[in-house]
């Protein structure tokens, strides 16, 4: 593959281009500056890549009331040895973030009961710095936009499959935060 542009990496690391800024500033990314521009090599990258998710697990969390979508979540992320726990009620949800730790959460917006823009709330207000991943059928809804407003936060859009969630997983343990 040879030299990346920096737009090229960001696809290749399913990443935001301001992540890979980021990752700059930090000097965290195998990088080269020729002239006024970054290039990536592609080998150095995947290498990077590599040691960045070697033997990393998280605990992780997942608040839906779909119990197919919370057995795909299950079976996706156990198979990569992670420690996951799902309950499809918003309250179990928030007892768990209460009195346990995890690394990410992933929750369903349209709940019964206390939907997901509230269950993001309390989360919040318990554990402020908290990684929370919004999954949902509607990423372009007025519940969406209340969503937004606890600050950034990760978004799948269903449907999605097993490797999607794996890849969010794997973006949050390489660069430590939400991206794309």
């Amino acid at each position: 593959m040879g030299l990346l542009t920096l737009e090229e990496v960001a696809i290749h690391l399913r990443v935001t281009k301001k992540t890979v800024y980021r990752l700059l500033e930090k000097g965290d990314i195998p990088a080269i500056k020729l002239g006024h521009l970054w290039r990536f090599d592609s080998t150095s990258i995947d290498m990077w890549l590599h040691q960045k998710s070697v033997d990393r697990t998280a605990k992780i969390l997942v608040i839906d009331d779909d119990e197919s979508i919370c057995s795909l979540f299950k079976d996706a992320l156990e198979a990569s040895r992670h420690v996951v726990t799902t309950v499809n009620d918003s309250i179990k949800g928030l007892e768990l973030v209460k009195n346990q730790n995890y690394d990410l959460v992933f929750l369903d917006l349209k709940m019964p009961g206390i939907d997901g823009v509230e269950v993001l709330r309390r989360i919040k207000e318990i554990m402020p710095d908290l990684p929370v991943t919004i999954i949902t059928g509607y990423p372009d809804g007025n519940v969406m936009a209340n969503a937004l407003a606890y600050g950034p936060l990760g978004v799948m859009s269903k449907p999605f499959r097993g490797s999607d969630i794996l890849s969010a997983v794997d973006n949050y343990l390489r660069f430590g935060y939400q991206v794309k």
